[in-house]
């Protein structure tokens, strides 16, 4: 018997939503968050594409309080479940939005704001006629360039080897990043690297990772030739 989606916010409700953030801004969005009545300083700002359980993302949010953390997830049930878990541990350095990250990631994030960028095993759509659906595309890659800071990072993860290898020929060619695993185009194991819940289920079903991380350099001429 599955259990009944519950939905009160035990608490100040996390989620955002896109025109707000279009029409105040982020820092904004977070000053309000913590009750701050004028503009605080600027702070760090890292964001996460489909969050899932969400561990990552708390996680990252209580080690670092002086950090602002995004969250993207298109289910509504997920954003659901993860904003009642926000709003339980007290987290103020957090936001939640429901919906599409490529259209988030276009629109609502000034260029430069990012100094991370998650994607942690996104759905790889298997089928041939859904591959549009996948996440990491050249534009998507393009936008989240535009949108990191110069030495942001973007972390991706995936156990699915075709996308694995889609994500490699997108990335290889994104000339505005730097492959930080250079000459390889990703490590199987990251030391020192979170590990989720369904990170650890796909291991014990023996699928590979594959963790890419790519850095946007200070200047063009560092950047990948």
């Amino acid at each position: 018997m599955s259990r009944s989606l519950k939905y009160d916010i035990p608490g100040e409700d996390p989620r955002i939503g896109l025109s707000d953030v279009a029409q105040s801004g982020w820092p904004a969005v977070f000053d309000a968050a913590r009750g701050f009545a004028e503009q605080a300083s600027p702070r760090r700002m890292v964001l996460e594409i489909g969050f899932g359980r969400g561990e990552l993302l708390l996680a990252m949010a209580a080690k670092s309080p002086e950090v602002d953390f995004v969250g993207i997830e298109v289910s509504f049930k997920r954003a659901l479940k993860m904003a009642r878990k926000v709003a339980r541990a007290k987290l103020t350095n957090v936001r939640i939005v429901e919906g599409r990250a490529e259209i988030a990631l276009r629109d609502v994030f000034e260029l430069g704001s990012l100094s991370e960028i998650w994607v942690n095993f996104s759905d790889p759509w298997p089928k041939v006629r859904h591959g549009h659906r996948r996440v990491i595309q050249p534009a998507f890659l393009a936008d989240a360039a535009e949108a990191l800071a110069p030495e942001g990072r973007l972390y991706l993860a995936t156990d699915d080897v075709p996308y694995a290898h889609q994500m490699n020929e997108v990335l290889r060619v994104q000339d505005a990043l730097r492959n930080c695993y250079a000459p390889w185009p990703f490590l199987p194991e990251v030391e020192g690297r979170m590990s989720t819940g369904y990170e650890e289920q796909w291991r014990a079903e023996g699928r590979p990772m594959h963790f890419f991380t790519y850095a946007k350099p200070q200047s063009r001429s560092e950047r990948t030739p």
